[in-house]
């Protein structure tokens, strides 16, 4: 095994897709203009996308003691650079917006720039890894760029947003750390000290020989942890907070790809246990701790206030749902978690494309005071009609495909779990469309001035998981299958 950081030839893709968020970022925070930092922005998101692409068909060469590409984690790269792509343009709009406005100066657009791509590195770093510590170390990266990003506004409101944030945050990876350490020392034994021994490769090849109660304990304190960045309840206060008072792409970066970079370290760690047969089964606990995050979320979602927060609170919900899958794993169940992981991302994201320009039409964030939105900007109302409709679970888009085959999956092995999951799904259902109603179609309420907003990115995605609702391409169908099987 290799001990650079990447090998030559077969990882130039893989050296693309950080170093051009890196380097982008070292150009972008001496840019003054704030359109070349957008148009940078965009062009440097988009080449990292082609780059991550590419993965699917160069050759790989054997796991660095660094970095790594697997079927795994080459979904969540290239979901991960596309909606990363998507959020840039997106952004490029929002944010001029907020610059003429007066909520933001040029200085903070360099910052704002410059930390997206190093959130972009951070987040491809987390998914690359393959030293279990390295992994920890992009995870809290990305967690204290996003901390800057929600407080970039400097009001007292982002301040606390962020603060709580950092708190939160801090005991969440302070778990997790904890959790790595416990690993290390069940691997030390068999093992040896030194790199090998937070090498993931190695150690799901030597794992059935660990100490079970060190593997027992790491994975409580490696759920609890990461389950804090994925917006588990009862470790989800940070999260509503921080979608409420941060610029809105950045809404969309956390609930379409920070937490699932947070979800795809527990489920590297569950593949750990799965492989001890004497350890703990990681199952039920996943299990429980995502019914419980859907259930509790679904009924937050009827007293929401905050058209942002209650979109948060409806992430956790889907978090819970997709944490819920992958725990009672299977072909089946791991196949409906990967593909609502997938559907929740794009569908998400695109729903708060369409909330950050329609609140900053009105000015204001507050549902009593947005009303009639297909009346008064139709393309945007109608689009965020869809995106409610698609995240409801509604057919024919992607996510119903995704929630019915959970639902199947439970119903076949334990039909009494069934019960709670879909009796969730249809709380957060009927809270989703009590809000949708008067926001789409009440009578005309505030602000009518036409919108300057790209409609490009919330389309595009629309379109995708209405596409994937319909028809899901044969290879992508074979792929999700073999990454199902490998995660036990």
């Amino acid at each position: 095994m290799s001990g650079l950081p990447f090998d030559a030839g077969s990882f130039d893709a893989l050296r693309a897709v950080l170093l051009i968020p890196v380097g982008t970022a070292a150009l972008l925070a001496f840019l003054p203009s704030y359109r070349l930092s957008a148009g940078l922005n965009v062009l440097a998101a988009l080449l990292t996308f082609a780059a991550s692409f590419s993965l699917f068909f160069s050759v790989r060469p054997e796991p660095g003691q660094y970095l790594f590409v697997d079927d795994l984690n080459i979904v969540f790269i290239v979901l991960n650079t596309f909606v990363g792509f998507t959020t840039s343009v997106f952004s490029a709009t929002y944010i001029a917006h907020e610059l003429e406005i007066g909520r933001l100066t040029p200085n903070y657009l360099r910052f704002y720039h410059t930390m997206y791509q190093v959130l972009m590195f951070a987040m491809n770093l987390a998914l690359t890894a393959n030293n279990i510590g390295l992994m920890w170390v992009a995870i809290e990266l990305a967690t204290l760029t996003t901390i800057l990003m929600v407080g970039i506004y400097r009001t007292h409101e982002a301040v606390e947003a962020a603060w709580k944030y950092f708190i939160l945050g801090s005991v969440g990876i302070a778990l997790a750390l904890f959790g790595t350490i416990l690993i290390y020392l069940a691997a030390q034994p068999v093992m040896g000290g030194g790199l090998n021994a937070m090498v993931w490769t190695l150690l799901i090849e030597r794992v059935a020989r660990f100490d079970p109660a060190l593997l027992d304990a790491a994975f409580v304190f490696l759920l609890l942890g990461y389950g804090t960045k994925v917006g588990l309840a009862p470790l989800h206060a940070w999260l509503p907070d921080a979608h409420a008072e941060g610029p809105t792409p950045i809404s969309a970066v956390l609930s379409g790809l920070l937490l699932n970079v947070a979800l795809y370290a527990v489920l590297r760690f569950k593949m750990l246990l799965v492989a001890n047969a004497k350890a703990i089964a990681p199952g039920p606990l996943m299990v429980t701790i995502g019914l419980t995050s859907l259930i509790f979320a679904a009924f937050m979602l009827y007293r929401r206030r905050d058209i942002k927060r209650m979109f948060a609170y409806s992430s956790i919900e889907h978090m819970g749902i997709i944490t819920f899958a992958f725990g009672m794993g299977g072909p089946l169940a791991n196949f409906a978690g990967l593909l609502h992981m997938t559907m929740h991302s794009l569908t998400k994201s695109a729903i708060f494309y369409a909330v950050g320009h329609i609140a900053q039409i009105k000015g204001t964030q507050r549902l009593a005071d947005i009303r009639g939105l297909t009346e008064t900007h139709p393309v945007l109302g109608w689009g965020l009609v869809l995106g409610v409709l698609a995240i409801a679970g509604m057919p024919p888009f992607g996510i119903f495909m995704s929630e019915f085959l959970a639902v199947s999956s439970t119903f076949a092995r334990l039909p009494l779990l069934a019960i709670p999951l879909v009796a969730g799904i249809l709380v957060a259902f009927g809270a989703l469309m009590r809000h949708l109603n008067g926001v789409a179609f009440g009578d005309p309420l505030g602000s009518t001035k036409p919108a300057e907003a790209s409609y490009v990115p919330l389309y595009a995605h629309l379109t995708l998981v209405l596409g994937a609702g319909l028809y899901l391409p044969p290879p992508l169908v074979a792929w999700f299958q073999h990454v199902a099987r490998l995660l036990g």
